[in-house]
């Protein structure tokens, strides 16, 4: 859906969510501006049974000169178009308010009942689903502060201080923003009431703790989004726990905060395990994020509590996973399949052409943010889902063909070059060029039945996952050159030598 086809509706309200976080007010400020902008008559309401109490809350909605109001629900009546925002229409975390027409624009997941909708269950905010719609119109943002402002502490609350980041356009929205950097240190210094913090104790007081995984399992009274984080912060500052998950309940769902300290758990992988089929997650290594919807949990495990849950599938994930590390592990073939690669190409960038030795980047992909330093004898490979890796160009020369066609990218997201500290930005696509891989260097290669992580031996600090269907494959010239490849891609790339 574009924000363009509502212009045909001159009166419209925008609800948010009852209880209103900062991500749902920053993500109504967002489309009121907008709106406004273009003559419409806009008004951001919210209802339910509390009003705005909550010190951050308050001095955001001041500061940033927000007009949010709260309304009974038996006394109001929305005229033209009901836009549900940060919710969904209809359901229970947002109060009815009866309207002809309505929009939903939110990040959970859930089943929209409205006209127009737009869901992106995979962004770590709705403020940064507002952030790309507005901009998508040409609306000028970087010239408004004060909705800036309010977007970045949407998207920073809501991803726990920007560790539970989901997608690459929030980090987009990051390095686009114009924001008051005094006025986000006020609001989060105004962000744990007394009543918050009770609510941070109680709940590590009553942990559960697996002794053979060492994980915590945490629940917690409803509250903020930060909030877990923050009890879960100090859940890993104890020596037993490597992993820890904290959780609350709210109307529609569920919240988590994820916390890694473990090279063998990422984060954001996890958060990806534990709300598969049932929500989202995503986040960083570290720290990550993630959303049980409750219609989908009831659909799929019933009345199983819970807890319950969480503690059978964080056992399969301990128990029925493979870790392999190159430096140790010696593969056996017997069972597995020779292939050959398909002529598929392949994008590279040979980034010395605009870019001087030793230059700090930061590579932004649908997969996450890699960082490393520009060398001269450096070559970036794009894959065919747009996931990226450098390669020497010794290694480059010996693996693959230059084919003189342009290269086509077919991904989600283009990935994107940032220079640290210089604020230049390249889009990898625009200089890319196409390649094929040789078909002197065959492979063994198995499907998988398991899930198993993979250390290569040019990174020992991150695995590279294969879940079931997915493909372990190891060089024939190297044996110790183990890794995975994604199932649709793997039939993209190889055929088998018969």
């Amino acid at each position: 859906m574009r924000l363009s086809e509502l212009h045909k509706f001159n009166d419209i309200t925008i609800q948010t969510h009852d209880n209103p976080d900062p991500d749902a007010i920053a993500s109504a400020f967002g489309l009121y501006k907008y709106f406004t902008s273009i003559g419409k008559n806009a008004q951001i309401v919210y209802s339910g049974r509390a009003r705005i109490q909550k010190s951050n809350l308050i001095l955001m909605i001041k500061e940033c000169d927000i007009p949010i109001t709260y309304v009974d629900a038996n006394a109001f009546h929305v005229k033209d178009l009901l836009i549900t925002v940060d919710c969904q229409y209809k359901e229970g975390n947002v109060t009815d308010l009866e309207a002809d027409s309505v929009a939903i624009i939110d990040h959970h997941q859930g089943i929209g009942q409205g006209e127009y909708i737009e869901i992106r269950p995979n962004l770590g905010s709705c403020a940064t689903l507002v952030w790309q719609m507005i901009c998508q119109e040409g609306y000028d943002i970087k010239s408004d502060l004060n909705l800036g402002t309010a977007l970045y502490y949407g998207l920073m609350t809501d991803t726990g201080n920007f560790m539970e980041l989901s997608h690459p356009l929030d980090r987009d929205m990051l390095d686009n923003l114009n924001y008051s950097k005094a006025l986000i240190k006020i609001f989060s210094n105004s962000n744990i009431s007394l009543q918050e913090l009770e609510i941070a104790g109680q709940a590590l007081i009553h942990y559960n703790y697996n002794i053979d995984f060492r994980y915590s399992l945490i629940f917690s009274k409803p509250c903020d989004p930060n909030i877990l984080g923050f009890i879960n912060d100090l859940a890993l500052q104890v020596d037993e726990i490597n992993v820890s998950i904290v959780y609350n309940e709210f109307a529609s769902g569920y919240k988590l905060s994820i916390r890694s300290c473990v090279k063998e758990v990422r984060a954001n992988e996890l958060a990806d395990y534990v709300t598969e089929g049932i929500g989202s997650g995503g986040g960083h290594i570290e720290k990550a994020g993630g959303y049980i919807d409750k219609k989908l949990y009831k659909e799929k495990y019933g009345d199983k509590d819970l807890g319950d849950y969480f503690k059978d599938i964080l056992n399969d994930y301990f128990e029925n996973c493979e870790i392999i590390d190159n430096k140790t592990y010696d593969i056996d073939i017997s069972d597995m399949d020779e292939y050959k690669q398909l002529p598929v190409v392949f994008g590279y960038v040979t980034p010395s052409e605009f870019l001087k030795d030793n230059t700090p980047v930061v590579i932004r992909t649908l997969e996450g943010d890699i960082e490393t330093e520009i060398k001269d004898d450096m070559y970036i490979m794009i894959g065919l889902k747009g996931e990226i890796w450098p390669i020497k160009k010794d290694k480059f020369e010996k693996s693959y063909n230059i084919v003189d066609v342009p290269y086509v990218f077919d991904g989600q997201y283009e990935p994107m070059l940032h220079v640290k500290n210089e604020g230049i930005v390249v889009n990898l696509v625009k200089y890319a060029k196409s390649c094929v891989k040789n078909t002197t260097a065959n492979i063994y290669a198995k499907e998988l039945d398991h899930r198993v992580k993979v250390f290569t031996l040019w990174d020992s600090e991150h695995y590279y996952l294969g879940k079931p269907g997915d493909y372990i494959i190891a060089r024939k010239d190297d044996l110790k050159d183990v890794y995975i490849v994604e199932h649709s891609i793997f039939l993209k790339s190889y055929g088998k030598v018969e």
